[in-house]
């Protein structure tokens, strides 16, 4: 089964709306334009977008250009549903029809690190990506050296599948309950 056009606008959580990237948003922000995120009623958060957020862009937008419509299978703002402002982006990197799973990554504004926003965001696409019937497993890859997010991968119940010369790579099955965020 192929993903299909994503039904919903947005996610939310207690603390978080997640809005999907489209292909004008990263074009406009890429030009240095945010009258459309304006518009939306939306805020750029202290430090977004953040140089890795620039870097990801092309790449979201390639991966926009391979189906009509998002899906929900590409990238999404996080976005603090007090203030609106967006403090950074979680997502997929496109759905593998053949292995039926995705490539689940994720970024906070150094300003907004550490107060549990990207465990709330990626908790919450995960739950969704399951919930879509089409997904069996969800993967992650993470630098040898960052214990942060191999602590955070961990504590998502993600395990480890192999290691190479520079990365970690990691496994989340639907079979696997993902923990519950205790606050």
């Amino acid at each position: 089964m192929k993903a299909q056009k994503l039904s919903i606008d947005k996610l939310t959580t207690e603390r978080l709306i997640l809005v999907p990237f489209t292909t004008k948003i990263c074009e406009d922000i890429l030009k240095d334009d945010f009258g459309g995120l304006l518009a939306m009623g939306l805020k750029k958060g202290k430090g977004w977008p953040y140089p890795d957020v620039i870097e990801t862009l092309p790449r979201i937008i390639d991966n926009l250009s391979k189906v009509e419509e998002p899906t929900g299978f590409e990238s999404w703002m996080i976005i603090k549903n007090d203030t609106f402002e967006i403090i950074g982006d979680a997502g997929f990197k496109g759905y593998n029809d053949d292995e039926k799973n995705i490539d689940i990554g994720y970024g906070i504004s150094k300003e907004e690190r550490r107060k549990g926003y990207a465990e709330e965001a990626v908790t919450e696409l995960i739950r969704w990506a399951f919930s879509t019937g089409i997904i069996s497993e969800i993967t992650a890859r993470c630098l040898l050296e960052n214990t942060n997010s191999i602590n955070f991968l961990k504590k998502l119940s993600f395990i480890e599948t192999k290691q190479d010369a520079e990365m970690m790579h990691w496994s989340l099955s639907q079979k696997r309950p993902l923990q519950v965020i205790k606050r």
